[in-house]
């Protein structure tokens, strides 16, 4: 059975198991969920997604919600295949080092990077004034994790290390939005961010990436 992938095309978390899947050259069919008509809270979505969220994996059965843990269990379980997006198990420090940096891209760089995305792009859709000093305050906290990428970055190739692994892969979902956002940091920051950042958006699986009928390069959360 080819793993099934429940997902929204326009949704930036479907992204991230969707990059995980084609790193790990692992075969996977999209079945799109229709969120803009509700879908997602069908009585036929809840009983495999009781939260009517997306995305959600059918592995052969074995039914998985929540983008990160998603593709968690795929480098997990895939790990001889494609990209190791994970640090090998009996290398303590590099398994607590990439903790340590996918701890701070959900609490750091997602949570205001998600700040910025819904004052300058989700509230005004629904009809609602972006509230400009929320948003530069969204933006002066991101800027301040950005300092710490960037030295980070002037140290190793990537977040975790020196190999591009599932932290920088989180990235992507909401990283992407920003400069739709009026927020240019991830290339303005500092040259190390900016390097970081193109080898990340340059990865083929990210570019050659067909969800539906629309390519993730023209997709926005």
């Amino acid at each position: 059975m080819v793993l099934k992938l429940y997902g929204f095309p326009k949704a930036g978390h479907t992204i991230t198991p969707a990059v995980t899947l084609l790193e790990k050259k692992i075969p996977f069919e999209m079945v799109t969920i229709d969120v803009p008509n509700g879908q997602h809270k069908s009585a036929e979505y809840l009983a495999i997604q009781p939260l009517g969220l997306v995305p959600c994996i059918d592995d052969d059965g074995f039914i998985l919600y929540e983008s990160r843990a998603i593709s968690r269990y795929l480098a997990d379980k895939y790990a001889p295949q494609g990209t190791a997006l994970l640090p090998a198990a009996d290398d303590f420090n590099a398994k607590a080092l990439f903790e340590q940096a996918a701890s701070v891209e959900v609490t750091a760089f997602q949570q205001h990077a998600h700040t910025i995305y819904v004052e300058a792009i989700e509230k005004p859709n629904q009809g609602f004034p972006k509230d400009q000093a929320v948003w530069e305050q969204g933006v002066a906290q991101l800027s301040a994790t950005l300092d710490v990428y960037e030295t980070t970055l002037g140290k190793q190739k990537f977040i975790a290390g020196d190999a591009f692994s599932l932290v920088d892969l989180f990235h992507i979902a909401f990283g992407r939005m920003l400069a739709a956002s009026g927020c240019d940091l991830l290339t303005t920051k500092g040259p190390n961010v900016a390097r970081w950042w193109k080898d990340i958006m340059s990865r083929p699986s990210l570019n050659n990436l067909q969800l539906g009928d629309e390519v993730v390069s023209t997709l926005v959360y």
